[in-house]
């Protein structure tokens, strides 16, 4: 099975149930997006040709603009990629701690199996879970509440730690000057490199004097 005909049915399956809970497909992005008023959600598909299967894995997740107008000028990511990053990203594999968990196709009732699948899932978990974190406070307990631990919503150790502080810095946590010392730590436990710990603290400078009104 070739993945461009294997990618045509499967947005062709799924337009209609991502059309009624508010999604349009971007399928240059490989992805069907719901602009919202922080930013948008996004459910990610990404197709690999493996002889005779096609293995997809399904990302889910949302962009949180005004901590990513701030991170993105600190990550080092090309200034054409600063409006798309997502805030958080995971896999449903990995939300569901199968962390290399695959879907795999042969057949063109496959396809519409895994559709199923995929809707099912995303009814049951994947759309509460990002309307309930979808917000600067959800965030902050993702990102801080535990700082020393990996974040399995996303993807890079490192923008973690960045987009924490910053989290942190919006919302007015008193615990900011503790919570910039653990992320310190964190990076320099997870081997981030010398450059990316400069420009850490560069942003802690930034945000010191940041006000967001």
């Amino acid at each position: 099975m070739l993945v461009k005909p294997f990618e045509t049915a499967l947005y062709s399956n799924l337009s209609l149930f991502f059309e009624k809970n508010g999604f349009a497909l971007m399928a240059d992005k490989k992805q069907f997006r719901k602009i919202t008023s922080r930013g948008f959600q996004n459910v990610i598909f990404t197709a690999t040709s493996y002889d005779d299967e096609i293995w997809l894995e399904v990302n889910f997740g949302f962009r949180n603009n005004q901590i990513e107008q701030i991170a993105q000028q600190f990550l080092g990511n090309t200034r054409d990629f600063w409006g798309e990053s997502n805030t958080i990203v995971v896999s449903i594999g990995k939300y569901n701690d199968a962390k290399y968990f695959r879907y795999k196709i042969m057949t063109e009732p496959d396809i519409e199996d895994v559709c199923d699948i995929v809707k099912d899932f995303l009814i049951s978990d994947g759309f509460p879970f990002l309307n309930a974190t979808d917000n600067l406070l959800a965030l902050n307990d993702i990102f801080n509440k535990f700082p020393k631990k990996p974040c399995k919503y996303v993807y890079n150790q490192v923008h973690r730690s960045f987009k924490g502080i910053i989290n942190a810095k919006l919302i007015h946590d008193e615990n900011f000057l503790d919570l910039s010392d653990k992320h310190r730590e964190n990076l320099i436990r997870i081997g981030a490199t010398h450059e990316e710990l400069l420009t850490y603290e560069r942003l802690l400078s930034f945000l010191l004097y940041h006000s967001s009104n």
